[in-house]
């Protein structure tokens, strides 16, 4: 099975964060619709080297909830007519909650959208004004809970701690509330200060400064302990959910299942190559009305495909199989990633089962640390 990613890069306003490719509305979501149109089928055959029934479809961003009910219909018809899509195939949009109301959650669900991703990130209006967020807290729990009015029972909802305007407590009742609302998923993650970011900026300025490690990992095992408490599986370093709620389209990503990516900027992967469109809707669609392809494109070698599958296996909790990589990769990359393993394993921040080695999900918050030890340079 394949998946789709669609890249939508509206926002009316951009987060103080955020390094996500995204532009204003001038461009216009119908003609944006249509272009994006043509590039699926301009690029169908990027995963024809392989049994390219389609299971997941993500529309991400950007905001996709700036899109209108009719351009939702129209992607998610085209993907259809052009490839094999399963029956109860997941179907995920990303949404902000101060884009909802009742009419569009059950149009949302009439024309298909399964599961939602909604974009709360506290549930503090003191967080969210310093995030440079559009809602405030109220308007976040009415979202939710206009959402499962509307018949939606995979809801996923974003959460961001570490932040320098909370606390340990503000983020204990943030998930206090997050698990109070019946959701089945949630992906939690810590606030970076990335770089041509409204929140780098302040930091070069000296009035924001990163909460201290010790405090970050306070809040990751609050998380832990609270996410256990309500029986939520910590399936990935940023993703918990009820049983059997995993995001079926992110796992894929970390199974290194091929997927095709649409938009501008967005990645695609089938197992022999990446490709990646340029982060320029400009660029994108001019590219695209000529009938030609702006993907660039790398093809991967056995070393890349190697670290890749590290890197993106160890993030989960089933972890990488030795099996599988003396199969894929050969016996001496086998026992040297057993080699490795050894010291994690004996001081219990490694797993081992059977012929699988994971990260033990206590210490998730250092994983990169750890991965980083497993890459062949």
């Amino acid at each position: 099975m394949s998946g789709i990613y669609i890249h939508i890069p509206f926002c009316r306003k951009k987060c103080a964060y955020c390094d996500f490719y995204s532009v204003g509305e001038g461009f216009g979501t119908e003609r944006f619709t249509q272009i994006l149109i043509h590039e699926l089928e301009l690029r169908k055959n990027y995963l024809e080297t392989i049994n390219n029934s389609i299971e997941t479809i993500y529309l991400g961003g950007g905001t996709p909830s700036l899109l209108i009910i009719d351009e939702v219909e129209q992607i998610l018809s085209s993907i259809k007519r052009t490839f094999p899509v399963v029956q109860n195939a997941e179907v995920t949009m990303e949404v902000n909650p101060d884009d909802l109301s009742r009419e569009y959650l059950f149009s949302l669900r009439k024309k298909g959208v399964n599961r939602l991703s909604i974009g709360i990130q506290s549930f503090s209006d003191t967080d969210l004004t310093f995030l440079g967020r559009r809602h405030n807290a109220q308007s976040a729990i009415e979202s939710v809970k206009m959402a499962q009015d509307a018949g939606f029972d995979n809801i996923s909802i974003d959460l961001i701690y570490g932040i320098p305007s909370s606390s340990n407590e503000i983020w204990e009742e943030n998930l206090k509330t997050a698990f109070s609302l019946n959701i089945q998923h949630l992906s939690c993650y810590h606030l970076t200060i990335e770089p041509l970011t409204a929140l780098y900026r302040k930091w070069q300025k000296g009035t924001v400064n990163p909460i201290s490690e010790e405090q970050s990992v306070a809040q990751f095992n609050i998380l832990c302990e609270m996410a256990a408490k309500h029986e939520f599986e910590h399936y990935e370093v940023s993703n918990l959910c009820k049983p059997k709620y995993e995001s079926k389209h992110n796992s894929a990503y970390w199974k290194g299942i091929p997927y095709l990516g649409l938009g501008p900027s967005a990645h695609s992967y089938n197992s022999v190559s990446r490709c990646w469109n340029p982060a320029s809707i400009s660029v994108w669609a001019e590219a695209i009305e000529k009938g030609i392809s702006p993907a660039e494109t790398e093809i991967l070698t056995e070393k890349d495909m190697l670290n890749e599958y590290l890197m993106v296996s160890l993030r989960t909790a089933w972890g990488i199989d030795c099996y599988e990589i003396e199969e894929k990769f050969g016996v001496k990359n086998s026992i040297r990633i057993k080699e490795i393993a050894k010291k994690y394993i004996e001081n219990s921040s490694m797993l081992f089962n059977g012929s699988r080695i994971s990260i033990n999900p206590s210490h998730f918050f250092v994983s990169d640390s750890i991965i980083l030890d497993f890459i062949e340079e």
